[in-house]
Parts: C-alpha cells; structure tokens; sequence
C-alpha cells in the first residue's frame, strides 16, 4: 500500500483525521465513484459516468482530476485512437473500501427509502474478497 501520508490543514488537533477525511471523501460524488470503483476495478470515463447515475460529466471530471491529486484515483492511457482511459483505485483509495462499507451498513441501518422503491442492498463488502 502506498504509504505516502496526505498533508492536512488541521494536523496536531484531536479531531483533525475525521475532519480531514471527511472533507476528502465528503463531498457528494466522491464515496459514489469510489464506491462504484471498488465495485467493478477499472472504469472508462462513460462507464464510470453510466454508474454515478445523474453525474454530469464536469463535475465526474473534477472530482476524478481531484481524487488523482490526492493518489486516491488512477489513471491509465489504455488507447490513443479513439483516446481511452481508464480509472481504477490506487492502492491508498482501496483502503478507504472498510469506510465505504461503514458509510453503506450504517444507511441501511437507519436510512429508509422512499416509499414504493426497493429496500436497499448491501453497499460493499468491508473486505477485499
């Protein structure tokens, strides 16, 4: 696993790790493509755009261009023509796969859904299997 640490604003506070990581993967797309990423391993833009269901492609850009920045998210060239590439999680981004799983067993847990939809199924394993 790659050891490299990130670089915090709020390092030497108590509650700076969860502050820190929440700000990380917070935000409103990114635990669904690292989820979908850890679902199904290496991604084209399209696929990955067809799984984060109502991404717009800007914003799965941004978020993609961010998540690489931070070493959670790699990319790959996997052909020049017609240009491809391919998105998988580094080494660091699959160990977030036990807090994903976390985030999923508590919203079964004690999230409902709206009447009348399938009740929800097991977001990922907390395991690489």
């Amino acid at each position: 696993m790659n050891s490299e640490r990130l670089e915090v604003w709020c390092a030497g506070q108590q509650w700076c790790p969860v502050t820190a990581t929440a700000a990380i993967i917070g935000k409103k797309w990114r635990p669904v493509i690292i989820h979908r990423l850890l679902e199904h391993g290496g991604l084209g833009f399209s696929a990955l755009q067809s799984e984060v269901d109502g991404i717009s492609s800007k914003v799965l850009s941004e978020n993609l261009e961010y998540l690489e920045e931070l070493h959670l998210v790699d990319r790959a060239i996997v052909s020049e023509r017609p240009f491809r590439v391919e998105y998988t999680l580094s080494d660091q981004g699959k160990s977030l796969r036990p807090i994903i799983a976390a985030m999923g067993n508590w919203g079964m847990q004690h999230l409902s859904p709206p009447e009348g939809q399938p009740v929800y199924q097991e977001v990922v394993s907390s395991t690489d299997d």
